[in-house]
């Protein structure tokens, strides 16, 4: 029942084979259709920490409830939402229940089991997560035929209800005698300086307009600081980014998701627009990289038992690098078998990194900041993906409008965004790999 529970989430994948016709529906140029996953990535990595701290405080299977019984709720709103702005309103609330839910799961999947198999716990985990990210976009490209894009949200209500009113033998929260005082200063000065961190990047595209943006963070950003070293438990030790290594990890992971995440942004319109793959199959075959990433995670947790776990996440980046490769060779002729080989190499790597690096997080950090550490090995990722949302658009915009001023088809002028985005994001998994191995994690 965790696993159904968390998979609310994965499953918005179903919504990327949606991208196409929501911009239709809308009215909306491609560019436009990063507004979907900022305002939601944005709002749940901006929260995950401070709701962490909060799980770890006041017990994780609360939290993790509350996020399933808010979420059935905003599913439904963004369903409904008669326009675009409404619709980005209702990802802003979905966002909230997302950073609910996967701040608390990986803490609760490690509690089910003893310590020593806390590596099986987090594969295990991973691979139930990667399970939702498969079956979404085969959901979505179903749904999308028989109800149109409205279905990639409310399909996911009774699900979200179901694992709510099943999850009744999870871990009990804490007694209240001798519980800690939650950092409520540093939670918020926290989630401004996310908040504030990723529209900076966002809006470094329009110039002057990220200055503002900037100096929030800055502000923040201090303000995080010195509230850190003076709260008496604060949301997150600082001191565990000196660590050897530790700070160079969690970047890694964020340049990593910001190179992997373009397959979720610009593969469904080459699957539909160049492809030719009809809604469904183009969800299908988009899966393939989260069904990669789900096969591999299962033996990851024996893996680690057998590597250092800081070599088997180089290598899951070298895959995954290798997997970006091959689709910056994508054509108008591309063989469809290609075309999938290519996606589960890309999610393949993605699995065996993300098990070895939360392996690595929750290792580091002490067993009663279990949520704390699921919550950075999440936020490192978002901060990658709101990145990729906005910079990687602004890339292949800036490729493909040249193409079309200049006399290009349609299908060309997309590939000629499309493969250099490409080309530049499996160059720069091979430089994260490299700096990886070049240092030691723990």
């Amino acid at each position: 029942m965790l696993g159904l529970g968390t998979a609310v989430v994965p499953l918005d994948s179903a919504l990327n084979i949606a991208f196409p016709p929501i911009t239709a529906h809308f009215g909306l140029p491609l560019a436009e259709i990063q507004w979907m996953v900022i305002s939601y990535v944005l709002t749940y990595g901006s929260l995950m920490l401070g709701i962490g701290r909060l799980g770890d405080i006041f017990g994780h299977a609360r939290v993790f409830r509350a996020g399933l019984a808010w979420s059935v709720v905003t599913f439904l709103l963004c369903a409904a939402a008669p326009s675009y702005g409404w619709l980005l309103a209702g990802r802003v609330l979905q966002g909230i229940g997302a950073a609910l839910i996967i701040s608390c799961g990986p803490a609760l999947a490690t509690a089910l089991f003893p310590e020593s198999y806390r590596p099986r716990a987090l594969a295990l985990y991973t691979l139930l997560f990667s399970l939702g990210s498969v079956l979404g976009p085969s959901l979505g490209g179903v749904l999308l035929a028989q109800w149109g894009w409205p279905a990639t949200f409310w399909f996911r209500a009774p699900i979200a209800l179901t694992a709510l009113l099943l999850l009744r033998g999870l871990p009990a929260p804490p007694t209240t005698a001798g519980r800690e005082a939650f950092d409520l200063p540093g939670a918020v000065l926290l989630a401004l300086t996310t908040g504030s961190l990723l529209l900076t990047i966002n809006q470094a595209r329009h110039g002057m307009a990220a200055l503002p943006w900037a100096v929030l963070f800055l502000l923040a950003l201090v303000g995080f600081l010195w509230r850190s070293g003076r709260a008496p438990r604060p949301i997150i030790a600082l001191r565990i980014f000196r660590l050897p290594g530790f700070a160079l990890l969690n970047l890694s992971n964020a340049l990593l998701n910001l190179a992997a995440f373009s397959v979720l942004l610009f593969v469904p319109y080459y699957l539909v627009r160049i492809a030719g793959l009809s809604l469904g199959l183009g969800g299908v075959v988009l899966a393939c990289s989260a069904l990669g990433a789900m096969l591999a995670a299962a033996p990851a947790g024996w893996l680690l038992a057998r590597l250092p776990a800081r070599r088997l996440a180089a290598s899951g980046i070298a895959l995954t690098g290798c997997g970006l490769g091959l689709m910056a060779l994508w054509g108008t002729a591309t063989p469809l078998p290609l075309i999938i080989a290519a996606l589960l190499l890309h999610g393949a790597g993605m699995g065996l990194l993300q098990v070895s690096y939360t392996e690595i997080v929750t290792a580091t950090l002490p067993r009663a900041d279990r949520g704390v550490a699921g919550s950075l090995a999440m936020m490192t990722r978002t901060l990658g993906v709101v990145s990729a949302a906005s910079l990687l658009t602004l890339l292949f915009a800036s490729l493909e409008a040249p193409a079309l001023a200049a006399g290009a088809t349609p299908a060309g002028a997309f590939l000629a965004g499309f493969t250099p985005t490409f080309a530049g994001a499996a160059l720069l998994c091979a430089l994260v790999a490299a700096g990886l191995l070049r240092r030691k994690t723990h």
